[in-house]
């Protein structure tokens, strides 16, 4: 399989002011002195990382996920930029993009994320009923939403998404129809719509069982689904992935390195980097972090991991791939994993066809294997897991 070289970098901002009841991500809550900390500590890794492995062509994504990283203070923000710069080449049309939850921005500060180069705001909205953001701990009002879009706006961003959360509890179909009217009149570019998950360790594992009320019922929870990719669709946005929406041009450059299996840097407390084929974790506890980066900076002792074969490259791409409207080429697969394991994925999937969950696509010399919209993403985790199984 060819390996290319990174053009994709994701830094990890674990700070939140509180943790969301739903969410299983790698955060922490923290003051000035530890933020501050934690900025230094990022910069060494990424200077650390580029020594180990350089890159070979410039940035074409930046993402600061988190966690909310509008947490931080712009000379914070700044401080990690002036790194980045000095350890990569930056291409002149790179995306880089900045996730911030509405409470957290003001015009000042946005336009200060202007002058440091990001170009793309994604912004936690969730839900548009306040009932529904008290219930999820969101700590931000519906107002703050709508002023935080206005903001974006005014400092001149073009580009921004809003991420909504549909299959809440207590949320009726009503209340998600309203959700996705309001989202729509903000003109965002672009809209991450997901289905809520229970995870384990969070809030709502310890109250609410999953399936039973007061959860939408897993009916409701498909229509839900089905009501956002008919009404975004009518509207112009291109379900361009499995939970995601986007207007002519504006697909997330940075997800679409992951969903077409690229390789990345990522850094930070939680971060997964993908390598030179090799999946590395960074630990997702503040201090085990810290701790490493330190042994890494006096010891040389970096994060590692075991190669990947090709059977699990494999089921990666096809994971991630299939996530994809626009799916994927069979001649691709054959390409880098060879044409009895691509056969094979082929073999699986063929069954799937006559639900109409799965279809193969003639492209002049080449077969192109996608879900079925909306239908077979609906069911994509059952085709994924006869894959992962069979493979």
């Amino acid at each position: 399989m060819k390996h290319n070289f990174p053009k994709s970098l994701y830094l990890h901002i674990p700070f939140c002011k509180r943790r969301c009841f739903y969410c299983d991500f790698a955060i922490t809550t923290g003051g000035k002195k530890l933020k501050q900390q934690y900025v230094d500590v990022l910069c060494q890794e990424i200077a650390l990382t580029v020594q180990e492995i350089p890159p070979s062509a410039p940035l074409e994504t930046i993402f600061l996920g988190g966690g909310t990283p509008s947490l931080l203070s712009v000379s914070q923000l700044a401080q990690i930029f002036e790194t980045i710069a000095q350890e990569f080449a930056i291409a002149s049309n790179a995306e880089i993009s900045l996730e911030a939850n509405a409470g957290t921005v003001s015009l000042e500060t946005l336009r200060d994320y202007r002058r440091l180069g990001v170009n793309r705001i994604s912004l936690g909205a969730q839900a548009f009923q306040q009932e529904l953001l008290d219930l999820c701990g969101r700590g931000h009002s519906v107002s703050e939403i709508y002023e935080a879009v206005s903001a974006i706006k005014q400092a001149g961003f073009e580009n921004f998404n809003l991420d909504l959360i549909s299959g809440l509890p207590n949320q009726t179909m009503a209340d998600w129809q309203t959700s996705l009217k309001e989202a729509i009149a903000l003109e965002p570019t672009h809209l991450s719509i997901y289905d809520l998950t229970i995870e384990e360790g969070t809030a709502f594992e310890k109250r609410y069982q999953a399936g039973a009320k007061p959860l939408p019922t897993d009916d409701l929870t498909v229509e839900m689904y089905i009501f956002a990719h008919e009404m975004l669709t009518s509207m112009g946005y291109e379900h361009y992935e499995i939970s995601n929406y986007a207007k002519p041009s504006y697909q997330i450059r940075h997800n679409l390195t992951y969903w077409h299996n690229q390789p990345f840097y990522g850094m930070g407390m939680g971060a997964t980097s993908y390598i030179n084929r090799q999946r590395i974790d960074r630990p997702r506890k503040m201090r085990e972090y810290l701790e490493a980066i330190a042994l890494w900076q006096t010891s040389g002792i970096k994060f590692t991991a075991p190669i990947l074969e090709p059977v699990e490259e494999l089921i990666d791409t096809l994971m991630q791939g299939l996530r994809l409207a626009e799916g994927l080429s069979l001649k691709g697969l054959q390409a880098n994993y060879g044409t009895e394991l691509s056969d094979c994925a082929l073999q699986i999937l063929y069954p799937y066809q006559n639900q109409q969950w799965v279809k193969l696509v003639q492209e002049s010399d080449d077969l192109r294997i996608m879900l079925v919209t909306p239908e077979g993403w609906l069911f994509s985790d059952i085709i994924i897991a006869d894959l992962y199984e069979n493979l």
